[in-house]
């Protein structure tokens, strides 16, 4: 249970109007029309995905991980926020390592 991450704590949820990813403690939701585009990515680095959310220093992009096979990265128009409870910093993207990458891209589209 480190960093509050267990399954009964990792969430994807796709509604008509949202996108929201739970992980542990931290959020992150968006209007589905903020949605630019979406990629199955993998396999990635294990130090990627033990642990708390990782943000990319390079792109500011968030990374939710619980696998190292693949993910889907979910990429918005405008940037939301979601590592940090201020909002001040905003994310480009989400990197989210479901058990259904293409039926989650399909969810989205």
């Amino acid at each position: 249970m480190l960093f509050g991450i267990t399954p009964g704590t990792t969430l994807v949820r796709v509604t008509d109007w949202n996108f929201t990813v739970i992980f542990g403690p931290w959020r992150l939701t968006t209007a589905r029309s903020n949605i630019r585009s979406t990629a199955v990515t993998g396999p990635y680095k294990t130090l990627k995905t033990i642990g708390p959310p990782h943000l990319s220093l390079a792109d500011r992009g968030l990374t939710c991980a619980t696998n190292a096979q693949q993910g889907l990265c979910v990429q918005f128009a405008e940037p939301v926020p979601g590592i940090e409870p201020t909002g001040l910093l905003r994310h480009p993207g989400v990197t989210v390592t479901v058990a259904d990458c293409a039926g989650l891209a399909a969810a989205l589209a």
